[in-house]
């Protein structure tokens, strides 16, 4: 499944909002956040319902999100410890 490139124009990055990390729309409400709940099996109606900033298709843009970052590769170093 290939991200949405619409849906991930809703996460934003900037230095100034929540020290850079990602979040829906400029607000602070970070991606994290969001799949956090998520992931603890709250309920999309009651996510919107917390955070009633919020859209259907921010949450979609969160995972979708999440997704985009599992295509990228990783090196992992070893340093001393």
């Amino acid at each position: 499944m290939k991200p949405d490139a619409e849906l991930l124009k809703r996460i934003t990055v900037d230095d100034r909002i929540c020290s850079g990390k990602p979040v829906v729309r400029g607000m602070r409400i970070t991606v994290q956040t969001v799949l956090e709940f998520l992931m603890a099996g709250t309920s999309e109606a009651e996510v919107l319902k917390q955070y009633p900033m919020l859209e259907a298709a921010d949450l979609e843009a969160c995972r979708q999100f999440a997704l985009s970052l599992t295509g990228n590769s990783f090196t992992l170093k070893d340093i001393a410890a």
